[in-house]
């Protein structure tokens, strides 16, 4: 499918990563593509190559043999040897994408995260999995990062999908100017929507941002019609208590019995993405374990079921 068909233009787009054959980011088997760029700072966040919309350099300092292969290569300087021959990126530079340090590696210690993509690019490996979209009810979702950071592509991405016949699903944090989440709605099946915190001084402390503009968002979904189904990131001591789910589930009452409100995702907090933040030179910004037995979790659909909410655990 070309954009041309639509009269659409050639948007491109900063994208992290497409992972196929995914069965827990909307029905189906799925195909999710990862934008670059997001508005939160999640103390949790387990895509941290996501936040930026730039390129950036993931380094594996374990295996790299301090080579300097790297270094020759560079053409903005990013990668040296200090006065003991060992290996320093660089992270005051800006990456700019060429992969040449990666394609150098012998050791396979360097990435770029970043790549940029057009809309028939992203369609075209997309569309590789139709047949299996179609078996299992199955399609395409964006995510991130933000997908809502990258709006115009996102939409025009949207537009070809549905124009196929391919289901369509949006992760997102809800932290957007309305008009573009609106805008992507008239091309999206459904969405998966962020709610991190209740209390919106609490959700500025974990994320960095308030929530009434996600919470404004949510609402304007649900009366206009769209499909929606909540996410509620989990944290052992942080967003967990009986007091915080029930707010939650307070401001979803209204809204319990829309044929389009599809019900509530439970996301166990987890660690699988803390390796990343070395890779990328950052602190993991939390200490501790906040991972939830499966007793506590159990606890948590209690309270959402008693009001006769469906609720799911999702385990990525």
């Amino acid at each position: 499918m070309s954009n041309n068909k639509l009269g659409l233009p050639e948007r491109k787009a900063v994208i992290f990563n497409i992972q196929k054959y995914n069965m827990h980011d909307g029905p189906g088997i799925r195909t999710l593509v990862f934008f670059k760029g997001c508005p939160l700072r999640c103390k949790w966040c387990s895509n941290p190559e996501g936040l930026e919309r730039k390129y950036q350099v993931m380094f594996k300092e374990s295996s790299c043999i301090d080579c300097g292969a790297c270094v020759s290569v560079c053409p903005v300087g990013i990668h040296t040897l200090d006065e003991n021959k060992k290996h320093i990126v660089n992270r005051n530079i800006d990456c700019i994408g060429c992969n040449k340090c990666k394609d150098g590696c012998i050791k396979n210690s360097l990435s770029i995260a970043g790549e940029v993509k057009t809309v028939s690019e992203i369609f075209e490996v997309v569309d590789e999995d139709s047949a299996f979209y179609e078996m299992s009810g199955g399609g395409v979702t964006l995510g991130g990062g933000e997908v809502t950071s990258q709006p115009e592509f996102a939409t025009n991405l949207l537009m070809v999908c549905k124009s196929e016949g391919i289901n369509t699903a949006i992760e997102t944090c809800g932290y957007s100017k309305m008009e573009n989440i609106m805008k992507m709605a008239e091309f999206t099946d459904l969405f998966l929507y962020d709610l991190k915190h209740i209390d919106s001084d609490k959700h500025y402390e974990l994320t960095g941002v308030r929530n009434e503009r996600i919470i404004e968002n949510l609402k304007e979904l649900l009366h206009k019609r769209h499909n929606v189904k909540v996410r509620m990131p989990l944290l052992k001591g942080v967003n967990d208590s009986e007091k915080e789910i029930k707010g939650i589930i307070e401001l979803l009452m209204p809204y319990k019995d829309y044929k389009n409100f599809k019900g509530i995702d439970l996301l166990p907090y987890h660690k699988l993405g803390v390796h990343k933040y070395n890779q990328l030179g950052m602190k993991y910004p939390i200490e501790g374990d906040f991972q939830l037995s499966m007793d506590e979790l159990k606890q948590i659909e209690c309270w959402i079921s008693k009001y006769n909410f469906p609720v799911w655990v999702v385990n990525h």
